[in-house]
């Protein structure tokens, strides 16, 4: 069998690859973020930190599945922006891998100290630290946006 395939000269490879990289570079210039979708993080956080609102706390403490429930939201809502942007999170960068670790542990600590106040009685001051949660969130899910807008431009 013969075959036809012949190899392109080094000019041609490189100016292939200049386009190609041309094309990345038009494609993060684009992309704008997808601000409903970050505001939809902050309103999930916000919404498991309320949820300590409705719980008990002391001995018969019951957790409230509004973790598992806020999990699968934010699963749903990353694969919302990924079919809106093509970005995938699994090559956001280190910037946003903080940044998600931020937005775990800033929900978490908001929410043990939700508990806190509903100890104390204080179940209203859990609109605070709810309003906190998703102002955070919403803030921390745009830096890591931008950061995987980043990566596409160092790639």
């Amino acid at each position: 069998m013969e075959n036809d395939f012949e190899r392109p000269t080094r000019e041609a490879a490189a100016e292939a690859l200049n386009t190609l990289h041309a094309d990345r570079e038009r494609l993060a210039n684009t992309v704008e973020a997808p601000r409903l979708l970050l505001v939809a993080f902050g309103a999930l956080g916000a919404w498991w930190v309320a949820a300590a609102a409705t719980t008990d706390p002391g001995s018969s403490y019951e957790p409230p599945t509004s973790g598992w429930i806020a999990l699968a939201g934010g699963l749903a809502i990353a694969y919302l922006i990924r079919r809106e942007t093509g970005i995938r999170f699994r090559v956001m960068g280190a910037r946003a891998g903080w940044a998600v670790a931020g937005i775990v542990a800033t929900c978490l600590a908001l929410f043990s100290v939700s508990l806190g106040l509903v100890s104390s009685d204080l179940r209203w001051a859990v609109t605070l630290t709810s309003t906190t949660a998703f102002l955070i969130t919403t803030w921390l899910a745009g830096v890591a946006y931008r950061s995987a807008i980043a990566e596409l431009h160092r790639d």
